[in-house]
């Protein structure tokens, strides 16, 4: 059976309730990844980021729904004067208007979607009413209303409903791997932190056994040699050196609660909590395939697809740069019915027909080349894109494979290590019984309890290198191979969003 990931507490469900009002902590790598994650304002505002764009997106795709809206003119009042051409004078002469307009449109509004693809067309349902009134010396009113279908479809020109909905969903994702991205910096920023604070507080572990060794030596010698004897040279000894150990762990103790300190204002925790470090060690085993682990880090990684949401937003961009300036038609057409009449009353009686159609054509003839230039600057744009990509993956393959063979190399070394840490730990015993027994000398035995404490530190050295390149290889990779399961799951998992 699997044993625990140390970083399976990163994703896991369970939050640890309160932080900041308890008294003390149990701090592991796991609880220290999660008050990070609750307190980091920087996460607080990635959050806020994609609940903006997922907003960004809905107003795209409500885009392709049907909208009604109204406009009202109420009034527009014209009593100005104003020159213009009089065919009959054949010249310009100063006219004044006094007029007075009151125009209301109501139009519902539907997008036209084929085969559940979105085109540039329109299809409008409008109604438009108004009343118009002339004041010259005597006054005249007209009143019109008009009820129509109106469609208007380009052609020849890309599809901006579509592209604009395709690049709220590219910018949406961008920034969920963004979040993804700053989520894996917290988790290694706050490992380095960790396990400086491991390797302090096992250090303490490791020197009080000593001072336990060297204070079971000196009950030896008090046991053989009274206090008061004249030759007490290997009793000044042994207690020198336990003074120089406990000065030792004193100075590890002092480093400790500094860096306890540093840690409670990493996490933004109040100074009066209490961080309790445990240092239970367990070194798991993990075999990694190249070509699996290569795999996940060219699909899991967030720099890889947001190279790849930026290539597809500049092939849209190219779409839109070759319409610049090039053939396109616009059709229009209207259908309906409408009526205008002195008396208000006769404006809903006897409709006349309303049709229309339009079509418009735009065709360059000559520009100088500044259309073609356009088009090949933004296809050499996409080819550098394509040269980064390609860089990237090499990169990232060197990366992967460097982290693949430090986990290889720590794995054995650190198994290695702890069974020298008990052979070290056997051989202390039988070195302090040897020496209760006369038949070593008391350097020697010193030597032996020196080379278990160095052994014992070499041991943790080599585990927290193992823990970091485990880290390494998640961080290039994006998978967890001691759960067995991609950050993005397991981050997914945990915060849901």
């Amino acid at each position: 059976m699997k044993k625990t990931s140390l970083f399976l507490g990163i994703i896991s469900l369970i939050y640890l309730p309160l932080f900041g009002s308890s008294d003390k902590i149990n701090l592991t790598l796991d609880s220290a990844v999660e008050i990070m994650m609750n307190n980091s304002y920087r996460i607080r505002r990635l959050r806020m980021s994609i609940q903006e764009r997922r907003y960004w997106l809905a107003a795209e795709q409500a885009g392709l729904k049907s909208s009604a809206y109204m406009s009202v003119t109420a009034p527009d009042l014209n009593n100005t004067s104003d020159y213009k051409w009089d065919s009959l004078l054949e010249r310009n002469v100063i006219y004044r208007e006094n007029t007075d307009r009151w125009q209301m449109d109501f139009t519902i509004n539907q997008p036209i979607i084929l085969f559940g693809f979105p085109t540039n067309g329109n299809l409008s349902l409008n109604y438009r009413v108004w009343r118009y009134g002339q004041r010259d010396g005597s006054s005249y009113t007209n009143y019109y209303n008009r009820l129509y279908l109106r469609l208007v479809q380009p052609f020849f020109l890309p599809n901006t409903k579509k592209n604009d909905i395709e690049e709220a969903e590219l910018d949406l994702e961008k920034q969920e791997l963004s979040y993804l991205d700053d989520q894996v910096d917290i988790i290694q920023d706050v490992s380095e932190d960790y396990y400086d604070l491991f390797r302090l507080a096992y250090r303490n572990e490791i020197f009080a056994e000593n001072i336990d060794d060297l204070q079971k030596i000196e009950k030896i010698i008090l046991a053989k040699q009274p206090e008061d004897s004249l030759d007490g040279i290997e009793l000044k000894q042994i207690r020198l050196e336990i003074a120089n150990a406990q000065e030792e762990l004193l100075a590890n103790k002092s480093a400790l609660r500094i860096r306890k300190v540093y840690m409670k204002q990493r996490l933004r925790l109040d100074s009066e909590v209490e961080l309790d470090i445990a240092t239970p060690i367990a070194i798991p085993t993990i075999h990694v395939d190249e070509e699996t682990a290569l795999n996940y880090g060219f699909e899991l990684r967030p720099s890889m697809r947001n190279f790849a949401i930026d290539k597809r937003k500049s092939e849209i961009r190219l779409e839109t740069v070759k319409s610049w300036n090039a053939f396109r038609v616009n059709l229009e057409v209207t259908y309906g019915l409408e009526k205008e009449d002195d008396y208000l009353t006769r404006i809903w009686r006897a409709y006349d027909n309303s049709n229309s159609i339009t079509l418009n054509a735009h065709i360059p003839i000559w520009d100088w080349g500044r259309h073609k230039a356009q088009i090949e600057a933004t296809q050499i744009s996409l080819q550098r894109q394509d040269l980064q990509i390609e860089e990237s993956r090499i990169s990232i393959g060197n990366q992967i494979k460097n982290a693949i063979i430090n986990v290889n190399e720590y794995q054995a070394r650190t198994k290695t290590q702890q069974k020298s840490v008990l052979m070290a730990e056997e051989i202390t015993v039988q070195s302090i019984d040897q020496y209760d027994k006369g038949r070593i000398t008391l350097q020697d035995l010193l030597q032996t309890v020196k080379r278990k404490k160095e052994t014992r530190d070499n041991f943790l050295e080599l585990y927290i290198d193992y823990r970091e390149a485990i880290l390494s290889l998640m961080v290039n990779t994006y998978y967890d191979f001691e759960s067995d399961k991609s950050l993005l799951e397991l981050l997914a998992e945990k915060y849901g969003d």
